[in-house]
C-alpha cells in the first residue's frame, strides 16, 4: 500500500538550543539552571556528561543545515536560548546571539527549509531561577518582553513560533518528581509553576497579536494518551484524573481559553489551586493559539489505587491513580517505554471530536536506542528499528488525516543524536549519527529512508518492509 501525504506536508525534525549548540559559557551567553546544576551535582548526570559542548551546531550549523537539507526537510524546529540572547534575563541583548541565530534562520531559508522557532525548552537562564523561576511573576513579564525582543529581531523571516516546548515537564521533573532542577517536591509550587507558564504563554501570545506581525503563533505540547486498565467506573476516574492533570492543564488553555471546571473543582478539593489574581482569567483567553504542536512517544496506562495513601506523604498526582503495566505490550527496552502507534491516531482524534479540529502537526516522534555503533554495518548505523518505528506511526497519522484530522506535518526527534539532559548521549534518536570524538556526522539508514519519504509526499510499505 502507498501512503500518500497532503500536498505542502511539513517534513522535518526538532531539537533544542540547550541540547545541540553547546558552547554554553561562550559567546556572551550567562548559565542555565542546567549548566548550573551541571557544576554542583555532575554525578547526576548519565557518564557525568553535562550541556558544555552537546552536538556543536553553535560552530558546525551550516554543514548541519546542509544535512538537513539532504535529508529533504522542508521545515526544522530548533529553540532560541534565552539566556544566550538577554544573558542577565531582562537587561541588553547579545549581539553575538543575534547574530548566529540571523546566521541560522536565513541559511535556513536559503536551503527552502521554514524555521520553526520555541522560546523557550526547559532552559531557564540561572538569573531568572535565581528569583523563583516559573514561581515568581516578575519572572513571567521577564519571558513576555524576551517574546517581544524575539518577534522583533526575527518575526520578518520566521513565520512559525512556539511559547514553549513541553511546558509540562519543567513542572514534573523540577517540582514533582525530582528529575530537573530545582529538583523540589511539593504539589502546591508545582501547580504555581505550571499556571504562570500558562499565564507567560498568553502574555507572549497577547504580545505577538498587539505587534501584528506576520506568521502564526502556537506552542509544543507532549500529549500522552491515558487509557484505563478496565471500564470499571474507578479505572476510568483514574484515566480522567492523568488526563486532567497531565494533558489538559495545558491543552484547554491554549485551545480554549480556559480551565477545566473538574481539574479546577479537583485542586480546590486537595487545597492545591494556586494564587490567582484579577486579570489572569481575560489574559489566558487571550492565549489561544493559531497552531498546535504534538510530541508523541508513548501512553499513560492507569488504573485506580490498589493501597491506601499515607497522609504523611506529600500529596501526589498518584494519590489519584497508579501506573499499570499492560500485559503484552511493545516496548522500547532501552527508553523503558511502551511503544503504541495507535496512540498518535487516537490524538489526532481528540483534538477533532472534542476540539474543534486545531490546525497541528506531530512536533516530536522518535525512539531512542543504546549502543547503536552494535548496528554498523559498512561504516553507517543500519537503524530498521527506527525506520519500523517511524513508518508504523506514519500510518495511524495517514489514517487520522484521511479521517479529517486537521495534521500539517510531522517532525521527527530528532536531526542528529544529541544531549539529552540527565540521559547526556546514552539512546541515541537521529537521522544521522554523531562521533563524539571527532564531531564527524554521518547520515544512517533511517536518514536515508526519511529523506526519500520526505521527497516523495509518503511511503509505499512494501519498500518500508523490504529495507
Amino acid at each position: 500500500m502507498k501512503y500518500v501525504f497532503p500536498e505542502h506536508f511539513w517534513w522535518g525534525s526538532a531539537s533544542s538550543a540547550l541540547q545541540t549548540e553547546g558552547d554554553s559559557r561562550q559567546g556572551g551567553k550567562s548559565p542555565t539552571i542546567w549548566d548550573n546544576w551541571y557544576a554542583n551535582e555532575p554525578w547526576r548526570f548519565h557518564q557525568q556528561v553535562g550541556p558544555q559542548e552537546t552536538s556543536t551546531f553553535y560552530r558546525n550549523w551550516r554543514q548541519d543545515i546542509a544535512l538537513l537539507k539532504q535529508l529533504n526537510h522542508n521545515s526544522f524546529r530548533t529553540s532560541l536560548s534565552w539566556s544566550r540572547l538577554i544573558p542577565d534575563g531582562t537587561g541588553e541583548v547579545n549581539p553575538q546571539a543575534v547574530a548566529f541565530y540571523n546566521n541560522v534562520i536565513d541559511e535556513l531559508l536559503a536551503q527552502g527549509i521554514k524555521p520553526f522557532i520555541t522560546l523557550f525548552h526547559f532552559d531557564m537562564p540561572m538569573a531568572m531561577q535565581e528569583k523563583g523561576g516559573w514561581e515568581n511573576r516578575d519572572v513571567v513579564a521577564a519571558f513576555s518582553r524576551y517574546a517581544q525582543v524575539c518577534f522583533e529581531l526575527f518575526g520578518d523571516r520566521v513565520m512559525h513560533w512556539f511559547t514553549f516546548n513541553e511546558p509540562i515537564v519543567p513542572v514534573e521533573g523540577g517540582y514533582l518528581y525530582d528529575f530537573h532542577y530545582p529538583n523540589v517536591v511539593d504539589f502546591k509550587r508545582a501547580a504555581t509553576v505550571a499556571y504562570h507558564t500558562v499565564l507567560a504563554h498568553a502574555s507572549a501570545v497577547q504580545a505577538f497579536r498587539a505587534g501584528l506581525y506576520a506568521g502564526e503563533i502556537g506552542i509544543v505540547l507532549n500529549l500522552t494518551p491515558s487509557y484505563p486498565r478496565s471500564q470499571n467506573p474507578a479505572d476510568v476516574s483514574a484515566a480522567h484524573h492523568a488526563d486532567l492533570l497531565f494533558n489538559r492543564s495545558f491543552l484547554d488553555p491554549v485551545l480554549r481559553g480556559e480551565y477545566p471546571a473538574d481539574l479546577v473543582a479537583l485542586l480546590k478539593t486537595w487545597d492545591q489551586l494556586p494564587a490567582c489574581r484579577p486579570g489572569d482569567r481575560a489574559l489566558i483567553a487571550e492565549g489561544k493559539i493559531d497552531l498546535l504542536g504534538v510530541n508523541y512517544y508513548q501512553p499513560r496506562r492507569v488504573k485506580c489505587r490498589d493501597s491506601a495513601v499515607n497522609p504523611l506523604a506529600p500529596f501526589m498526582p498518584e494519590w489519584l491513580f497508579e501506573n499499570y503495566e499492560m500485559p503484552g505490550r511493545k516496548m522500547n527496552p532501552y527508553r523503558g517505554w511502551e511503544i503504541y502507534e495507535p496512540g498518535i491516531y487516537d490524538i489526532l482524534t481528540n483534538l477533532r471530536v472534542n476540539y474543534d479540529n486545531p490546525r497541528c502537526f506531530i512536533s516530536e516522534n522518535g525512539m531512542g536506542v543504546e549502543n547503536e555503533q552494535r548496528f554498523a554495518e559498512n561504516g553507517q548505523i543500519n537503524d530498521r528499528y527506527r525506520i519500523e518505528f517511524v513508518s508504523e506511526h506514519l500510518k495511524w497519522l495517514h489514517k487520522g488525516i484521511s479521517e479529517g484530522s486537521n495534521c500539517l506535518g510531522y517532525h521527527m526527534w530528532t536531526f542528529i543524536d544529541n544531549w539529552s539532559w540527565c540521559n547526556g548521549y546514552k539512546n541515541r534518536y537521529g537521522l544521522v549519527q554523531l562521533d563524539l570524538a571527532s564531531q564527524q556526522r554521518t547520515v544512517k539508514k533511517s536518514g536515508e529512508w526519511f529523506a526519500a519519504t520526505a521527497a516523495d509526499n509518503g511511503f509505499n510499505e512494501q519498500e518500508t518492509n523490504d529495507d
